[in-house]
Protein backbone atom coordinates (compact mmCIF):
# COMPACT_ATOMS: atom_id res chain seq x y z
CA UNK A 1 0.00 0.00 0.00
CA UNK A 2 1.46 3.46 -0.95
CA UNK A 3 0.72 6.29 0.80
CA UNK A 4 1.74 10.09 -0.19
CA UNK A 5 4.86 11.73 1.20
CA UNK A 6 4.68 15.43 2.10
CA UNK A 7 6.73 16.33 -0.95
CA UNK A 8 4.18 14.35 -3.58
CA UNK A 9 1.23 16.68 -1.29
CA UNK A 10 2.80 19.58 -2.39
CA UNK A 11 4.11 19.03 -5.90
CA UNK A 12 0.81 17.99 -6.71
CA UNK A 13 -0.67 20.82 -5.27
CA UNK A 14 -1.45 24.02 -7.68
CA UNK A 15 0.45 27.14 -6.39
CA UNK A 16 -1.01 30.60 -7.19
CA UNK A 17 1.38 33.16 -8.43
CA UNK A 18 2.54 35.33 -6.10
CA UNK A 19 1.20 38.14 -6.98
CA UNK A 20 -2.11 36.94 -6.26
CA UNK A 21 -1.04 36.04 -2.76
CA UNK A 22 0.31 39.34 -1.87
CA UNK A 23 -2.94 41.04 -3.14
CA UNK A 24 -5.00 38.63 -0.87
CA UNK A 25 -2.84 39.79 1.78
CA UNK A 26 -3.31 43.47 0.91
CA UNK A 27 0.54 43.94 -0.52
CA UNK A 28 0.55 46.82 -2.60
CA UNK A 29 2.78 46.24 -6.03
CA UNK A 30 5.34 48.25 -4.51
CA UNK A 31 6.58 46.15 -1.62
CA UNK A 32 6.56 43.19 -3.41
CA UNK A 33 10.15 41.94 -5.28
CA UNK A 34 9.53 38.69 -6.93
CA UNK A 35 11.98 35.38 -6.88
CA UNK A 36 10.50 33.56 -9.64
CA UNK A 37 6.80 32.88 -9.73
CA UNK A 38 5.94 31.76 -5.83
CA UNK A 39 8.37 33.41 -3.96
CA UNK A 40 8.99 36.90 -3.13
CA UNK A 41 10.48 40.05 -0.71
CA UNK A 42 8.38 41.95 0.94
CA UNK A 43 9.98 45.89 1.10
CA UNK A 44 10.57 46.95 4.70
CA UNK A 45 8.80 50.40 4.04
CA UNK A 46 5.70 48.79 4.28
CA UNK A 47 6.07 48.95 7.75
CA UNK A 48 6.60 52.62 7.87
CA UNK A 49 4.04 53.37 5.34
CA UNK A 50 1.10 51.32 6.61
CA UNK A 51 -1.60 52.95 8.32
CA UNK A 52 -3.69 49.46 9.08
CA UNK A 53 -4.18 48.65 12.60
CA UNK A 54 -2.31 45.86 14.15
CA UNK A 55 -4.62 42.27 14.27
CA UNK A 56 -4.09 39.68 17.06
CA UNK A 57 -0.85 37.86 17.94
CA UNK A 58 -1.65 34.48 18.46
CA UNK A 59 1.69 31.85 19.60
CA UNK A 60 2.16 27.98 18.58
CA UNK A 61 4.49 26.41 20.66
CA UNK A 62 4.20 22.80 22.30
CA UNK A 63 5.62 20.24 24.53
CA UNK A 64 9.13 19.07 24.84
CA UNK A 65 9.46 17.32 21.75
CA UNK A 66 9.65 13.12 21.82
CA UNK A 67 10.69 11.12 18.76
CA UNK A 68 6.55 10.46 19.01
CA UNK A 69 5.54 13.46 16.94
CA UNK A 70 4.32 16.80 18.14
CA UNK A 71 3.38 18.70 14.49
CA UNK A 72 4.35 21.99 15.79
CA UNK A 73 4.62 23.97 12.58
CA UNK A 74 1.88 22.18 10.63
CA UNK A 75 -0.45 23.30 13.37
CA UNK A 76 0.57 26.52 12.55
CA UNK A 77 0.11 26.74 9.50
CA UNK A 78 -3.39 24.52 9.79
CA UNK A 79 -4.39 27.14 12.29
CA UNK A 80 -4.15 30.15 9.78
CA UNK A 81 -5.94 28.31 7.50
CA UNK A 82 -8.76 27.12 9.77
CA UNK A 83 -8.77 30.74 10.20
CA UNK A 84 -9.60 31.67 6.90
CA UNK A 85 -11.91 28.94 6.64
CA UNK A 86 -14.01 30.77 9.36
CA UNK A 87 -13.91 33.93 7.54
CA UNK A 88 -11.35 35.52 9.36
CA UNK A 89 -8.01 37.07 7.36
CA UNK A 90 -5.27 35.10 8.81
CA UNK A 91 -1.42 35.50 7.75
CA UNK A 92 1.28 32.50 9.18
CA UNK A 93 4.55 33.80 10.31
CA UNK A 94 7.01 31.31 10.11
CA UNK A 95 10.47 30.33 10.73
CA UNK A 96 13.11 29.43 7.86
CA UNK A 97 14.56 25.76 8.04
CA UNK A 98 18.29 26.01 8.46
CA UNK A 99 19.92 23.46 5.85
CA UNK A 100 22.44 21.16 8.65
CA UNK A 101 18.82 19.24 10.29
CA UNK A 102 17.24 19.01 6.70
CA UNK A 103 20.56 17.27 5.51
CA UNK A 104 20.74 15.92 8.87
CA UNK A 105 18.22 14.71 11.06
CA UNK A 106 14.77 15.45 10.15
CA UNK A 107 14.05 16.24 6.52
CA UNK A 108 12.49 19.32 5.59
CA UNK A 109 10.46 21.63 7.81
CA UNK A 110 7.93 23.37 6.03
CA UNK A 111 4.57 21.99 8.17
CA UNK A 112 3.30 18.59 7.01
CA UNK A 113 0.20 16.54 4.84
CA UNK A 114 -2.32 19.21 3.53
CA UNK A 115 -1.10 22.03 6.17
CA UNK A 116 2.26 22.82 4.72
CA UNK A 117 3.92 25.73 3.26
CA UNK A 118 4.90 25.70 -0.59
CA UNK A 119 6.92 25.99 -2.54
CA UNK A 120 8.12 23.26 -0.05
CA UNK A 121 11.45 22.46 -1.93
CA UNK A 122 13.07 25.51 -2.01
CA UNK A 123 11.84 26.99 1.49
CA UNK A 124 13.90 24.01 2.63
CA UNK A 125 17.00 24.59 0.56
CA UNK A 126 18.55 27.87 -0.84
CA UNK A 127 15.10 29.78 -0.66
CA UNK A 128 16.14 32.93 -0.65
CA UNK A 129 19.36 33.02 0.60
CA UNK A 130 18.55 34.68 3.77
CA UNK A 131 20.86 31.81 5.64
CA UNK A 132 24.02 32.96 2.84
CA UNK A 133 23.77 36.56 3.53
CA UNK A 134 23.97 35.91 7.05
CA UNK A 135 26.84 33.22 7.28
CA UNK A 136 28.81 35.75 4.64
CA UNK A 137 28.53 38.85 6.97
CA UNK A 138 29.11 36.36 10.15
CA UNK A 139 32.81 35.30 8.31
CA UNK A 140 33.49 38.60 6.77
CA UNK A 141 33.43 39.55 10.57
CA UNK A 142 35.51 36.93 11.53
CA UNK A 143 37.99 37.79 8.74
CA UNK A 144 38.40 41.37 9.64
CA UNK A 145 38.98 40.42 13.20
CA UNK A 146 42.25 37.86 12.36
CA UNK A 147 43.34 40.47 9.51
CA UNK A 148 43.09 43.48 12.07
CA UNK A 149 45.48 40.78 14.22
CA UNK A 150 47.71 40.36 11.07
CA UNK A 151 48.09 44.16 10.20
CA UNK A 152 49.06 44.89 13.60
CA UNK A 153 46.83 44.60 15.84
CA UNK A 154 46.16 48.35 16.45
CA UNK A 155 42.87 47.60 18.66
CA UNK A 156 45.47 45.11 21.31
CA UNK A 157 43.39 42.25 20.58
CA UNK A 158 44.05 39.11 22.72
CA UNK A 159 43.92 36.33 20.04
CA UNK A 160 43.31 34.02 23.09
CA UNK A 161 40.30 35.80 24.22
CA UNK A 162 38.70 35.90 20.80
CA UNK A 163 34.70 35.16 20.98
CA UNK A 164 33.72 35.20 17.38
CA UNK A 165 33.51 32.29 15.37
CA UNK A 166 32.99 31.15 12.12
CA UNK A 167 29.97 29.56 10.76
CA UNK A 168 28.14 28.10 8.32
CA UNK A 169 24.60 26.66 7.43
CA UNK A 170 25.47 22.49 7.88
CA UNK A 171 25.67 20.22 10.55
CA UNK A 172 29.82 19.58 10.79
CA UNK A 173 31.57 18.24 13.93
CA UNK A 174 34.65 17.98 12.59
CA UNK A 175 34.61 22.29 12.83
CA UNK A 176 33.82 22.61 16.17
CA UNK A 177 36.84 23.31 17.50
CA UNK A 178 39.79 24.00 15.07
CA UNK A 179 43.22 25.48 15.00
CA UNK A 180 43.68 27.93 11.77
CA UNK A 181 46.40 30.75 10.77
CA UNK A 182 48.82 27.55 10.12
CA UNK A 183 51.48 27.65 8.02
CA UNK A 184 53.44 30.57 8.45
CA UNK A 185 53.72 34.32 9.40
CA UNK A 186 52.02 35.02 5.63
CA UNK A 187 49.20 32.56 6.76
CA UNK A 188 48.16 34.72 9.93
CA UNK A 189 48.59 34.35 13.95
CA UNK A 190 47.82 30.75 14.64
CA UNK A 191 45.06 29.94 17.30
CA UNK A 192 42.63 27.98 18.21
CA UNK A 193 39.24 28.92 16.69
CA UNK A 194 35.64 26.66 16.15
CA UNK A 195 32.63 26.70 13.13
CA UNK A 196 28.99 27.91 15.22
CA UNK A 197 25.73 26.49 12.67
CA UNK A 198 24.63 29.62 11.07
CA UNK A 199 21.03 29.51 12.83
CA UNK A 200 23.36 30.05 16.34
CA UNK A 201 24.91 32.89 15.09
CA UNK A 202 24.39 35.91 16.75
CA UNK A 203 23.80 37.46 12.94
CA UNK A 204 20.47 35.61 12.70
CA UNK A 205 19.12 37.09 16.28
CA UNK A 206 20.74 40.46 15.58
CA UNK A 207 18.71 40.19 11.85
CA UNK A 208 15.21 38.75 13.64
CA UNK A 209 15.39 41.67 16.41
CA UNK A 210 16.17 44.81 14.40
CA UNK A 211 13.51 46.94 14.00
CA UNK A 212 15.06 48.31 10.38
CA UNK A 213 18.00 48.84 8.16
CA UNK A 214 19.45 51.50 10.74
CA UNK A 215 18.81 49.35 13.70
CA UNK A 216 20.36 46.62 12.22
CA UNK A 217 23.35 48.51 11.60
CA UNK A 218 23.73 49.48 15.35
CA UNK A 219 23.30 46.20 16.70
CA UNK A 220 26.14 44.99 14.20
CA UNK A 221 28.21 47.51 14.86
CA UNK A 222 27.70 46.53 18.75
CA UNK A 223 28.98 42.69 18.55
CA UNK A 224 31.57 41.83 20.44
CA UNK A 225 34.51 40.09 19.03
CA UNK A 226 36.87 39.61 21.92
CA UNK A 227 39.16 41.20 24.29
CA UNK A 228 41.63 43.23 24.63
CA UNK A 229 45.02 42.34 26.59
CA UNK A 230 45.43 42.78 30.32
CA UNK A 231 44.26 41.41 33.68
CA UNK A 232 40.83 40.48 33.93
CA UNK A 233 39.74 44.11 35.25
CA UNK A 234 41.61 46.07 32.20
CA UNK A 235 40.36 43.40 29.41
CA UNK A 236 38.07 45.61 27.43
CA UNK A 237 35.37 44.57 24.70
CA UNK A 238 36.02 44.79 20.98
CA UNK A 239 33.26 45.21 18.53
CA UNK A 240 32.36 45.27 15.14
CA UNK A 241 32.34 48.54 15.46
CA UNK A 242 35.74 49.14 16.53
CA UNK A 243 36.94 47.75 13.15
CA UNK A 244 34.42 49.63 11.02
CA UNK A 245 33.34 46.38 9.85
CA UNK A 246 29.25 47.31 10.59
CA UNK A 247 28.09 49.33 7.16
CA UNK A 248 30.14 46.34 5.01
CA UNK A 249 27.94 43.89 7.04
CA UNK A 250 24.60 45.27 6.74
CA UNK A 251 25.36 46.00 3.24
CA UNK A 252 25.51 42.25 2.50
CA UNK A 253 22.20 42.02 4.91
CA UNK A 254 20.00 44.58 3.12
CA UNK A 255 18.12 41.90 1.15
CA UNK A 256 18.18 39.38 3.78
CA UNK A 257 16.51 41.60 6.01
CA UNK A 258 13.44 41.73 3.68
CA UNK A 259 10.68 39.19 5.01
CA UNK A 260 9.55 35.84 2.20
CA UNK A 261 6.18 35.65 1.34
CA UNK A 262 5.18 32.17 0.17
CA UNK A 263 1.61 30.42 0.70
CA UNK A 264 0.10 27.60 2.20
CA UNK A 265 -1.42 24.84 0.02
CA UNK A 266 -5.17 26.77 0.57
CA UNK A 267 -3.05 29.89 -0.60
CA UNK A 268 -3.09 31.49 2.75
CA UNK A 269 -0.63 33.97 2.80
CA UNK A 270 2.82 32.90 4.43
CA UNK A 271 5.81 34.92 5.88
CA UNK A 272 8.95 32.80 6.15
CA UNK A 273 11.67 34.70 8.04
CA UNK A 274 14.86 33.67 10.37
CA UNK A 275 14.98 31.95 13.42
CA UNK A 276 15.29 28.29 13.05
CA UNK A 277 15.60 26.53 16.31
CA UNK A 278 15.28 27.80 20.20
CA UNK A 279 17.70 25.39 22.01
CA UNK A 280 21.24 27.32 20.86
CA UNK A 281 19.08 30.50 19.69
CA UNK A 282 16.45 32.80 20.62
CA UNK A 283 14.52 30.41 17.93
CA UNK A 284 11.63 32.99 16.84
CA UNK A 285 11.30 34.50 13.67
CA UNK A 286 12.18 37.85 12.80
CA UNK A 287 10.25 41.16 14.50
CA UNK A 288 9.96 42.66 10.99
CA UNK A 289 7.78 39.48 9.82
CA UNK A 290 5.91 39.35 13.21
CA UNK A 291 4.94 43.02 13.17
CA UNK A 292 4.10 42.96 9.10
CA UNK A 293 1.85 39.85 8.97
CA UNK A 294 0.28 41.63 12.11
CA UNK A 295 -0.40 44.63 9.37
CA UNK A 296 -1.39 41.98 6.87
CA UNK A 297 -3.99 40.50 8.56
CA UNK A 298 -6.34 40.24 11.23
CA UNK A 299 -5.00 37.07 12.57
CA UNK A 300 -0.97 36.84 12.89
CA UNK A 301 -0.56 32.95 14.07
CA UNK A 302 3.56 32.58 14.66
CA UNK A 303 5.47 29.95 16.16
CA UNK A 304 8.39 29.48 18.77
CA UNK A 305 11.32 26.81 18.30
CA UNK A 306 11.19 23.49 20.21
CA UNK A 307 9.61 23.28 23.44
CA UNK A 308 7.59 26.13 25.50
CA UNK A 309 10.22 26.09 28.48
CA UNK A 310 12.49 27.23 25.14
CA UNK A 311 10.51 29.47 22.05
CA UNK A 312 8.09 30.62 24.23
CA UNK A 313 9.53 31.83 26.55
CA UNK A 314 12.37 33.57 24.75
CA UNK A 315 9.54 34.37 22.13
CA UNK A 316 7.70 36.10 25.61
CA UNK A 317 10.95 37.35 27.49
CA UNK A 318 12.92 38.26 24.49
CA UNK A 319 11.11 38.96 21.54
CA UNK A 320 7.76 40.27 22.69
CA UNK A 321 9.92 42.89 25.18
CA UNK A 322 11.88 44.13 22.78
CA UNK A 323 9.67 44.73 20.06
CA UNK A 324 6.94 45.47 22.52
CA UNK A 325 4.66 43.06 21.63
CA UNK A 326 1.48 41.66 23.11
CA UNK A 327 0.11 38.24 22.08
CA UNK A 328 -3.67 37.49 22.30
CA UNK A 329 -3.53 33.70 22.64
CA UNK A 330 -1.35 30.85 22.98
CA UNK A 331 -1.70 27.32 21.29
CA UNK A 332 0.41 24.67 22.81
CA UNK A 333 0.68 21.71 20.90
CA UNK A 334 0.65 17.87 22.32
CA UNK A 335 -0.33 14.54 21.19
CA UNK A 336 -1.10 11.68 22.80
CA UNK A 337 2.14 9.56 21.36
CA UNK A 338 4.44 11.92 22.93
CA UNK A 339 2.45 12.19 26.71
CA UNK A 340 2.65 8.34 26.43
CA UNK A 341 6.49 8.61 25.72
CA UNK A 342 7.10 11.67 28.70
CA UNK A 343 5.46 8.82 30.61
CA UNK A 344 7.64 6.02 29.94
CA UNK A 345 6.23 3.87 27.22
CA UNK A 346 8.83 3.36 24.55
CA UNK A 347 8.25 3.98 20.98
CA UNK A 348 7.42 0.44 19.68
CA UNK A 349 4.33 0.64 22.60
CA UNK A 350 2.72 3.86 21.84
CA UNK A 351 0.20 2.72 19.41
CA UNK A 352 -1.29 0.70 22.40
CA UNK A 353 -3.93 2.36 24.82
CA UNK A 354 -1.89 3.06 27.94
CA UNK A 355 -4.20 5.58 30.29
CA UNK A 356 -1.13 5.38 33.29
CA UNK A 357 1.06 6.20 31.05
CA UNK A 358 -0.46 9.13 29.98
CA UNK A 359 -1.33 10.13 33.20
CA UNK A 360 2.41 9.88 33.91
CA UNK A 361 3.56 11.94 30.81
CA UNK A 362 0.63 14.65 31.03
CA UNK A 363 2.55 16.69 34.03
CA UNK A 364 4.78 17.51 30.95
CA UNK A 365 1.69 19.75 28.97
CA UNK A 366 -0.03 21.06 32.18
CA UNK A 367 3.87 22.21 33.25
CA UNK A 368 3.48 24.28 29.90
CA UNK A 369 0.07 25.67 30.03
CA UNK A 370 0.01 26.68 33.67
CA UNK A 371 3.40 28.99 32.62
CA UNK A 372 1.19 30.41 30.00
CA UNK A 373 -1.79 31.04 32.64
CA UNK A 374 0.18 31.42 35.72
CA UNK A 375 3.64 33.16 34.88
CA UNK A 376 2.51 35.01 31.63
CA UNK A 377 -1.11 35.69 32.30
CA UNK A 378 -1.93 34.91 28.88
CA UNK A 379 -5.07 32.71 27.22
CA UNK A 380 -4.36 29.23 26.16
CA UNK A 381 -5.72 26.40 24.40
CA UNK A 382 -4.07 22.71 23.87
CA UNK A 383 -4.08 21.50 20.86
CA UNK A 384 -3.93 17.74 20.31
CA UNK A 385 -2.73 16.53 17.06
CA UNK A 386 -4.63 13.72 15.99
CA UNK A 387 -2.97 10.46 15.34
CA UNK A 388 -5.84 7.34 14.41
CA UNK A 389 -4.52 5.20 17.21
CA UNK A 390 -5.41 7.50 19.96
CA UNK A 391 -8.14 6.24 22.12
CA UNK A 392 -11.81 8.05 23.43
CA UNK A 393 -10.52 7.06 26.60
CA UNK A 394 -7.01 9.39 25.95
CA UNK A 395 -8.19 12.02 24.53
CA UNK A 396 -11.01 12.39 27.60
CA UNK A 397 -8.09 12.13 30.31
CA UNK A 398 -6.14 15.13 28.40
CA UNK A 399 -9.29 16.88 27.88
CA UNK A 400 -10.43 16.76 31.55
CA UNK A 401 -6.68 17.18 33.01
CA UNK A 402 -6.57 20.50 31.25
CA UNK A 403 -10.01 21.63 31.93
CA UNK A 404 -8.84 21.07 35.90
CA UNK A 405 -6.22 24.78 34.61
CA UNK A 406 -9.26 26.32 33.04
CA UNK A 407 -7.92 25.57 29.53
CA UNK A 408 -9.92 23.70 26.67
CA UNK A 409 -8.97 21.49 24.33
CA UNK A 410 -9.09 21.38 21.00
CA UNK A 411 -8.31 18.15 18.48
CA UNK A 412 -6.50 19.11 15.74
CA UNK A 413 -6.58 17.12 12.12
CA UNK A 414 -4.82 19.97 10.04
CA UNK A 415 -2.47 17.25 8.81
CA UNK A 416 -4.95 15.00 7.25
CA UNK A 417 -7.73 17.57 6.38
CA UNK A 418 -5.78 20.99 6.54
CA UNK A 419 -7.86 24.27 7.07
CA UNK A 420 -11.04 22.21 7.07
CA UNK A 421 -9.40 20.05 10.20
CA UNK A 422 -8.80 23.23 12.29
CA UNK A 423 -11.98 24.98 12.62
CA UNK A 424 -12.58 24.08 15.80
CA UNK A 425 -8.81 25.43 17.40
CA UNK A 426 -9.40 28.60 14.59
CA UNK A 427 -12.97 29.02 16.51
CA UNK A 428 -11.18 28.52 20.25
CA UNK A 429 -8.69 31.01 19.14
CA UNK A 430 -10.77 33.95 18.11
CA UNK A 431 -12.95 33.08 21.10
CA UNK A 432 -9.59 33.70 23.68
CA UNK A 433 -8.38 36.72 21.23
CA UNK A 434 -11.53 38.87 22.98
CA UNK A 435 -10.20 37.87 26.52
CA UNK A 436 -8.72 40.42 28.22
CA UNK A 437 -5.01 39.93 28.12
CA UNK A 438 -3.66 42.93 29.22
CA UNK A 439 -1.95 41.53 32.58
CA UNK A 440 0.63 39.99 30.50
CA UNK A 441 4.07 39.75 32.16
CA UNK A 442 7.14 38.33 31.92
CA UNK A 443 8.94 35.88 34.15
CA UNK A 444 11.75 38.19 35.09
CA UNK A 445 12.60 41.86 35.23
CA UNK A 446 15.81 43.10 33.85
CA UNK A 447 17.22 44.91 37.06
CA UNK A 448 18.17 41.72 38.28
CA UNK A 449 21.61 40.13 38.20
CA UNK A 450 22.41 37.80 36.19
CA UNK A 451 22.01 34.72 38.85
CA UNK A 452 18.61 36.02 39.97
CA UNK A 453 17.20 35.93 36.34
CA UNK A 454 18.56 32.73 35.56
CA UNK A 455 17.07 31.37 39.03
CA UNK A 456 13.85 32.51 37.79
CA UNK A 457 13.74 31.12 34.68
CA UNK A 458 14.81 27.95 36.21
CA UNK A 459 12.24 28.27 39.29
CA UNK A 460 8.96 29.47 37.08
CA UNK A 461 9.60 27.99 33.73
CA UNK A 462 11.09 24.72 34.17
CA UNK A 463 9.89 23.90 37.85
CA UNK A 464 13.81 23.50 39.09
CA UNK A 465 15.04 24.45 41.99
CA UNK A 466 17.80 27.38 40.49
CA UNK A 467 20.67 27.47 38.78
CA UNK A 468 24.01 26.63 39.31
CA UNK A 469 27.17 28.81 37.61
CA UNK A 470 30.50 26.72 37.51
CA UNK A 471 33.18 28.77 38.50
CA UNK A 472 34.05 29.89 35.58
CA UNK A 473 30.73 31.25 34.35
CA UNK A 474 30.74 33.19 37.94
CA UNK A 475 33.72 34.95 36.80
CA UNK A 476 32.02 35.59 33.62
CA UNK A 477 28.89 36.99 34.76
CA UNK A 478 31.07 39.16 37.29
CA UNK A 479 32.73 40.65 34.40
CA UNK A 480 29.62 40.99 32.16
CA UNK A 481 27.77 42.63 34.98
CA UNK A 482 31.23 44.93 35.43
CA UNK A 483 31.07 45.81 32.02
CA UNK A 484 27.53 46.94 31.90
CA UNK A 485 25.54 44.03 30.21
CA UNK A 486 24.11 42.99 33.50
CA UNK A 487 20.66 44.31 32.65
CA UNK A 488 20.35 42.10 29.55
CA UNK A 489 17.59 39.11 29.26
CA UNK A 490 18.93 35.63 29.45
CA UNK A 491 19.01 33.52 26.19
CA UNK A 492 19.64 29.75 27.79
CA UNK A 493 20.69 27.06 25.62
CA UNK A 494 19.63 24.20 26.43
CA UNK A 495 18.42 20.29 25.61
CA UNK A 496 14.66 20.80 23.99
CA UNK A 497 13.86 17.07 25.36
CA UNK A 498 13.67 17.76 28.56
CA UNK A 499 12.30 20.61 31.44
CA UNK A 500 15.80 20.31 33.04
CA UNK A 501 19.25 20.31 31.52
CA UNK A 502 19.28 16.52 31.59
CA UNK A 503 17.48 15.37 28.16
CA UNK A 504 16.52 11.87 29.91
CA UNK A 505 14.86 13.54 32.55
CA UNK A 506 10.95 13.17 30.69
CA UNK A 507 7.45 14.22 32.12
CA UNK A 508 8.19 17.28 34.83
CA UNK A 509 10.80 16.64 36.87
CA UNK A 510 11.00 18.63 39.82
CA UNK A 511 14.06 20.29 42.38
CA UNK A 512 16.58 19.83 40.20
CA UNK A 513 19.26 22.18 39.15
CA UNK A 514 20.39 23.44 36.06
CA UNK A 515 24.05 24.14 35.70
CA UNK A 516 25.40 27.04 33.52
CA UNK A 517 29.02 26.44 31.97
CA UNK A 518 29.29 29.58 30.29
CA UNK A 519 27.95 32.95 29.57
CA UNK A 520 28.34 35.46 26.63
CA UNK A 521 27.26 38.28 25.69
CA UNK A 522 25.37 38.71 22.66
CA UNK A 523 25.91 42.39 22.75
CA UNK A 524 24.36 43.40 18.81
CA UNK A 525 21.04 40.85 20.02
CA UNK A 526 20.44 42.37 23.35
CA UNK A 527 20.67 39.90 25.48
CA UNK A 528 23.31 37.14 27.84
CA UNK A 529 23.86 33.56 25.92
CA UNK A 530 23.89 31.16 28.84
CA UNK A 531 25.24 27.63 27.69
CA UNK A 532 23.66 24.34 29.84
CA UNK A 533 24.36 20.98 29.89
CA UNK A 534 26.16 19.20 26.62
CA UNK A 535 23.82 21.74 24.39
CA UNK A 536 26.73 22.50 21.13
CA UNK A 537 26.00 25.43 19.12
CA UNK A 538 27.49 23.03 15.89
CA UNK A 539 25.32 19.75 15.59
CA UNK A 540 26.37 16.63 14.29
CA UNK A 541 25.35 14.64 11.27
CA UNK A 542 23.82 11.11 13.12
CA UNK A 543 24.77 7.59 11.64
CA UNK A 544 22.09 7.84 8.75
CA UNK A 545 21.64 11.30 7.04
CA UNK A 546 18.58 12.67 5.75
CA UNK A 547 20.79 13.74 2.97
CA UNK A 548 21.60 10.26 1.74
CA UNK A 549 17.60 9.69 1.03
CA UNK A 550 17.56 13.47 -0.34
CA UNK A 551 17.93 13.07 -5.13
CA UNK A 552 16.82 14.93 -8.01
CA UNK A 553 15.80 13.54 -11.29
CA UNK A 554 16.95 14.81 -14.41
CA UNK A 555 13.70 16.90 -14.73
CA UNK A 556 14.68 18.52 -11.78
CA UNK A 557 11.84 16.63 -9.51
CA UNK A 558 13.22 16.57 -5.88
CA UNK A 559 12.42 13.31 -3.18
CA UNK A 560 13.26 12.46 -0.16
CA UNK A 561 12.40 14.94 1.69
CA UNK A 562 10.61 13.94 4.52
CA UNK A 563 10.89 10.35 3.96
CA UNK A 564 8.23 8.08 5.74
CA UNK A 565 8.21 4.64 6.45
CA UNK A 566 5.40 2.88 7.80
CA UNK A 567 4.45 0.30 10.89
CA UNK A 568 1.00 -1.69 9.66
CA UNK A 569 -0.42 -4.50 11.94
CA UNK A 570 -3.81 -6.25 11.44
CA UNK A 571 -6.33 -3.81 12.17
CA UNK A 572 -3.94 -0.76 12.79
CA UNK A 573 -2.21 1.24 10.99
CA UNK A 574 0.30 4.13 11.40
CA UNK A 575 3.07 6.10 10.02
CA UNK A 576 5.55 8.18 11.26
CA UNK A 577 8.58 10.06 9.81
CA UNK A 578 11.34 8.95 11.65
CA UNK A 579 12.95 12.41 10.78
CA UNK A 580 10.71 14.76 12.10
CA UNK A 581 7.91 12.44 13.63
CA UNK A 582 4.60 13.58 12.39
CA UNK A 583 1.77 11.65 11.63
CA UNK A 584 0.63 9.84 8.56
CA UNK A 585 -3.10 10.40 9.00
CA UNK A 586 -4.40 9.99 5.49
CA UNK A 587 -4.78 5.91 6.59
CA UNK A 588 -7.16 3.48 4.53
CA UNK A 589 -8.46 2.44 8.05
CA UNK A 590 -10.04 5.66 9.60
CA UNK A 591 -11.64 6.84 7.24
CA UNK A 592 -12.75 9.46 9.07
CA UNK A 593 -9.04 11.57 8.68
CA UNK A 594 -9.32 11.13 4.83
CA UNK A 595 -9.74 14.24 3.15
CA UNK A 596 -11.80 14.87 0.52
CA UNK A 597 -9.61 15.67 -2.68
CA UNK A 598 -9.34 15.60 -5.93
Amino acid sequence: MAYKSDIEIAQECTMAPITEVAAKAGIDDRYLEQYGKYKAKINYSLLKESEAPDGKLVLVTAINPTPAGEGKTTTTVGLADGLRKIGKKSVAALREPSLGPIFGVKGGAAGGGYAQVVPMEDINLHFTGDFHAISTANNLLAAMVDNHIYQGNALNIDPRRITWRRCMDMNDRQLRNIVDGLGGKSNGTPREDGYDITAASEIMAVLCLANDIDDLKSRLAKLVVGYTYGKASEQKPVTAGDLHAEGAMCALLKDALKPNLVQTLEHTPAIIHGGPFANIAHGCNSVTATRMALKLGDYCVTEAGFGADLGAEKFFDIKCRMAGLTPSAVVVVASVRALKHHGGVAIKDLNEENLEALEKGLPNLLKHVSNIRGVYHLPCVVAVNAFPTDTKAELDLVEQECRKLGVNVALSQVWAKGGEGGIALAEEVVRLCEEDHSGFTFSYELEGSIQDKLDQIVRKIYGGSGAILTASARKQAEQLEALGYGSCPICVAKTQYSLSDDPGKLGAPGDFPVTVRNLKISAGAGFIVALTGEIMTMPGLPKSPAAESIDIDSTGRISGLFLYSFHLTPGRAVGVNPHTALPILRLIRFPEFLPERP
